[in-house]
């Protein structure tokens, strides 16, 4: 069998783990995953160390990591991946004997989704919304699909200039600078398309990130937030008739290529987006 966590703090209705267990069964595996949530076991951030030693003497194979972990479990690791090292944050970490190595699989599951998503689309000058943990994969998704230029804003100007510095060196050919949130509208009006990966949009944070009225009619845009699926961003995106990629996608990304490490299979990436849509409409029908 198979064991894997999903590790975090208020994670209870967080969907990776019935999207593992669901194409983990597609696929023929005896598979388990539990949810280690710290909001419900009374743990606290200090004590990752303990929780770190008692994930290994149940026998886990792997754990997916969330907040508040991806980048505290850095040091409790015995390596990291290139991509994982570079971002400084990890959401999974495999276990081989007594080594464990941290990986990310939320860049490469929104460069999926681009992929997919956004397809020949132009996407050489792009902005970027967000310079947290979500908009530091997002970035370097970004980067490695090689956008020329790529302009991050945060309302924390140091994160933006930060994300910036981090990722100057690794992408050479790539023009990198920030802007400040209050003049989106002109570096708006130039992108080839926009990327939001902020909390605003969530249940607990309604409302819209940023004005799209400066964003020229063929520019996208593209959302990190999937709870709920069509956020104002993206309904006032398609109100303009932009193209509009919802941040179900970088979710089911992340979670294909979390499995694919964990087994070495490649998981079917459109049964499990099918599963996502149905996952989210169960959710919208009890929210009802």
């Amino acid at each position: 069998m198979t064991l894997v966590g999903l590790l975090g703090e208020g994670i209870a209705e967080s969907l990776t783990p019935p999207m593992h267990r669901r194409e983990a069964e597609q696929l023929g595996l005896d598979y388990e995953y539990r949810v280690i949530d710290i909001a419900e076991t009374g743990e606290t951030l200090d004590e990752l160390p303990r929780i770190m030693r008692r994930i290994r003497e149940e026998g886990y194979d792997a754990i997916n990591v969330t907040h508040p972990f991806k980048q505290l479990i850095i040091e409790h690791l015995g390596g990291l991946s290139p991509s994982a090292e570079r971002l400084g944050a990890v959401n999974l970490v495999v276990f081989d004997g007594d080594d464990s190595i941290g990986h990310n699989t939320d860049w490469s599951g929104f460069r999926t989704a681009v992929d997919h998503g956004i397809g020949g689309l132009q996407r050489r000058s792009l902005v970027q919304v967000g310079a947290g943990g979500a908009g530091a994969a997002t970035a370097y998704a970004l980067l490695t699909l090689g956008v020329e230029q790529l302009c991050i804003a945060d309302i924390q100007e140091s994160r933006a200039r930060a994300l910036v510095e981090r990722f100057r060196t690794a992408f050479p050919d790539s023009r990198l600078e920030t802007a400040a949130m209050g003049g989106l509208d002109a570096v708006l009006a130039a992108t080839d398309g926009v990327v939001h990966a902020t909390p605003t949009g969530m249940e607990l944070s309604p409302g819209l990130p940023f004005d799209l009225t400066a964003l020229a009619p063929s520019a996208w845009v593209a959302e990190v937030v999937y709870l709920p699926l069509e956020t104002e961003l993206l309904r006032e995106a398609r109100r303009r008739g932009h193209r509009a990629l919802d941040g179900g996608m970088m979710a089911v990304g992340q979670a294909a290529d979390s499995l694919h490490v964990i087994t070495g299979l490649e998981p079917d990436r459109d049964r499990m987006r099918r599963h996502f849509l149905e996952l989210i409409a169960r959710e919208e029908r009890v929210d009802a």
